[in-house]
């Protein structure tokens, strides 16, 4: 087994210590078949990620085993190296790593980063959300199937109201679908805007949808999970590779494919020939940024009609007109 690799990325050198470790048992992909992956989609990749700060999770043996996350970019790095000051739900401040260009990712790989947890903004212009992610996940025995069933409804949705939405599998059994934003709003709006369409899709078809924050309340629906869109909260990138072990990948697709796809055969070993062959069904996205009015409009109708904001994870501060902060079931046995 070589100790090293020194690749020529981007104009720089990045070395791979270890390349033929093996990060993914079922076929046996090692490091530097995941940095030749990337390296295969960069252009879609970089569309969808490039610019953003990214929180790593670190797989040092491998996709099987134990994994942490790197809060904070090492102090020994390249030069080279674009990072950035990004703050946590809890508030407090780090120096993560920004997706600059294919060496910054091979970088991360060489620290055994299997996926990239990424940021709704660009680092250049912190101050602007400019990503909706909707989050359909299935509850309960649900899977992929109800989730494509979801996200039908959720595209109709969608299209009511003139806003283009771009879905992509989370490398499970979910489904994300993204929406591209004038850099008008902060993360406090755009979470408004999550929370409205989980509300509104609820009402339309409460057998399939819920909004309830509290699982117990749940059922066996799918879960809009619009607190994916709270302040510094990261979601699994575009593209990026799950741990799993047959290297699954988060992975965008057209509508028209809705159904036609499934998860688990989208791979580090099928999906660069799939781009070659179909090119990248995100590709206008950033072109075309959206409005959130209309969803604002929602939520705006919402509180006028009495409702309360929705609840918030436990791990930010108590909001104002949030509901106590109480699984029902607890809230009924307490004095």
């Amino acid at each position: 087994m070589a100790d090293e690799q020194v690749l020529d990325i981007a104009g720089r050198e990045v070395t791979i210590t270890s390349p033929d470790k093996v990060f993914f048992a079922e076929r046996g992909e090692t490091k530097l078949d995941l940095v030749r992956f990337y390296l295969a989609i960069a252009e879609p990749f970089l569309r969808a990620n490039g610019g953003r700060p990214t929180l790593m999770q670190r797989f040092p043996h491998g996709a099987e085993g134990s994994s942490f996350f790197q809060k904070r970019v090492p102090k020994d790095v390249p030069d080279w190296l674009e990072t950035t000051i990004v703050s946590t739900p809890n508030g407090t401040t780090s120096r993560a790593l920004v997706l600059a260009d294919l060496a910054h990712v091979a970088w991360a790989v060489n620290l055994a980063c299997l996926g990239f947890h990424v940021w709704p903004y660009l680092a250049a212009a912190p101050e602007a959300t400019d990503e909706l992610r909707l989050d359909l996940d299935p509850q309960g025995r649900l899977g992929f199937e109800e989730a494509c069933e979801a996200a039908g409804e959720l595209r109709l949705f969608l299209d009511e109201l003139g806003i283009a939405g771009f879905p992509k599998t989370t490398g499970r059994r979910g489904i994300h679908v993204y929406v591209r934003l004038e850099p008008r709003w902060d993360s406090y709006g755009v979470r408004r805007a999550a929370v409205a369409a989980a509300r509104e899709l609820e009402r339309r078809n409460p057998r399939r949808f819920t909004a309830a924050w509290w699982k117990e309340e749940r059922g066996e629906r799918i879960f809009v999970d619009y607190n994916q869109n709270a302040p510094h909260k990261t979601v699994f990138g575009a593209w990026s590779v799950r741990a799993r072990a047959g290297a699954q990948v988060s992975t965008p697709f057209a509508w028209e494919e809705l159904g036609a796809v499934h998860p688990d055969e989208l791979t580090v070993a099928t999906v660069p020939a799939r781009v070659a062959e179909r090119g990248d069904p995100w590709e206008g996205m950033n072109e075309a940024p959206q409005s959130l009015a209309p969803l604002l409009e929602l939520y705006q109708r919402d509180r006028a009609n009495g409702l309360m904001d929705a609840p918030w994870p436990p791990v930010y501060p108590k909001q104002p007109d949030e509901p106590p902060r109480v699984a029902p079931s607890r809230a009924r046995k307490d004095p």
